[in-house]
């Protein structure tokens, strides 16, 4: 049991012959994710580090029998490859592209929302179940397998807190990472929750930042879920200063309850384990799990 993806996804790469896509295709591979073949527009037939290459999703799904698809596609068309990825039948969309118009996310979005899909990012480092699939840009060798599940906004911190857990002695379930932009297809809850309902999840990690509700968001629903596993909580910015965004698009706060300080009152109110600096996260993951 995994969630998301797993040694058995069949994935996809669009934007595969581009640089991004190459680079980080061919760790993945290296990683020993099942990819099956990857997505150039003009270059189907073609072979491309030894997979094939399709003109569309379409044809991937049909031929290659693709359900999961990782998006390194520039910001101009990043939304119409979602879009592409989602009319195709492919359940899993990971779209790494940073910078994409907000108005084309919008429209991604609503299009995205009647299908039967789930979309990670944009702006996000992608998906990691350990030793089993790497669909994204994180480096594989920090994670190791075991019972501790990571949802991020941040990727730096994701790896961060990856090395800490398993420098503890403990590995990780899986780790997603959500993507920092103000409209993401999968919401800090929403992945909490897949990670919540995953039997080898025992407890949780989420890092958040400063702008925006959905840690809040989540700590309310961790709580009203009866709070089944522990949740560890870090927020990033504390030090920012107000109005400016800090790398991520959606850290822009716009309100009381979007500073750091109200984010770690509310998670603290809902019963999560909040620590104050990410150095504390492996410490306080094995304190927690005893």
């Amino acid at each position: 049991m995994s969630v998301l993806v797993n040694k058995d996804s069949k994935i996809i790469v669009q934007g595969f012959t581009g640089s991004e896509g190459t680079f980080h295709a061919t760790q993945m591979i290296e990683y020993g994710t099942n990819v099956v073949g990857g997505v150039t527009p003009g270059k189907g037939g073609t072979t491309h580090l030894d997979k094939p290459v399709f003109n569309t999703v379409k044809d991937a799904v049909e031929i290659a029998g693709a359900d999961t698809s990782i998006i390194f596609v520039p910001p101009a068309f990043a939304a119409d490859a979602i879009m592409e990825a989602a009319e195709a039948g492919i359940k899993v969309i990971i779209a790494i592209t940073e910078g994409i118009p907000v108005a084309d996310m919008i429209k991604a979005y609503d299009y995205i929302k009647g299908k039967a899909c789930r979309l990670i990012g944009p702006n996000c480092p992608g998906v990691i179940t350990p030793e089993e699939a790497k669909v994204g840009i994180m480096p594989g060798f920090v994670f190791k397998k075991g019972k501790v599940g990571i949802v991020s906004k941040s990727g730096t911190l994701t790896y961060e807190a990856a090395d800490q857990v398993v420098k503890q002695g403990l590995g990780i379930t899986t780790a997603i990472g959500i993507g920092g932009d103000p409209i993401i297809g999968t919401t800090t809850k929403e992945a909490v929750e897949l990670l919540m309902n995953d039997p080898e999840t025992e407890a949780i990690i989420m890092i958040g930042e400063i702008g925006g509700q959905l840690e809040a968001d989540a700590a309310r629903w961790v709580k009203q879920d009866g709070n089944r596993k522990p949740v560890i909580g870090f927020i990033a910015g504390e030090t920012a200063p107000k109005g400016r965004t800090m790398g991520h698009a959606g850290a822009i706060v716009g309100g009381a309850d979007d500073t750091a300080e109200a984010k770690k009152r509310i998670m603290r109110e809902n019963g999560i384990h909040v620590v104050d600096s990410p150095a504390e996260i492996g410490k306080k993951v094995k304190e927690v799990l005893g």
